[in-house]
């Protein structure tokens, strides 16, 4: 534990005799896709991130229209603070393809979204699209795991 480390720990002692401290938040990233198209709406955003109370740093990526805010904030009141520069801002609605079952299902695929990314889906939640399995009764008729194979034979 470092000098810094030692003194707060110190002061948490002595600030807790008696008087209730707000418990203190977590380190966190947000990601958000916020709507940007010239160098003015990329300052305009960040300007309005890093100005709340809390934000460490706010990196911008205007070609995936990508900004990701770390610090010790809440992710509503960033997405409040976006939004209140004017620009459509959402919570980043993309994970990885290779962690979605289904990709390419209506409510995963969208061509909005960056190269290796598709929406992201809650598995739990059943879609409105049905996959049905169309087994062709001539492939499992002549099958190794049919029982009833060797009868037809």
């Amino acid at each position: 534990m470092g000098v810094s480390g030692t003194l707060e720990y110190l002061s948490d002692l002595m600030s807790s005799s008696g008087h209730k401290h707000k418990k203190r938040k977590q380190l966190q990233t947000v990601e958000l896709k916020v709507r940007m198209d010239c160098d003015g709406c990329e300052l305009k955003v960040k300007k309005a991130l890093s100005s709340l109370n809390g934000v460490k740093s706010v990196n911008i990526n205007r070609k995936q229209q990508k900004v990701t805010v770390t610090g010790y904030v809440e992710a509503n009141k960033v997405l409040k603070k976006a939004k209140s520069t004017g620009k459509k801002a959402e919570i980043w609605p993309y994970v990885p393809y290779n962690l979605v079952a289904q990709p390419y299902a209506v409510t995963a695929y969208d061509k909005k979204a960056p190269p290796g990314y598709v929406r992201k889906v809650d598995n739990n939640v059943s879609s409105t699209a049905t996959v049905t399995r169309y087994e062709d009764p001539y492939i499992t008729m002549f099958s190794d795991e049919n029982p009833n194979a060797c009868s037809v034979m």
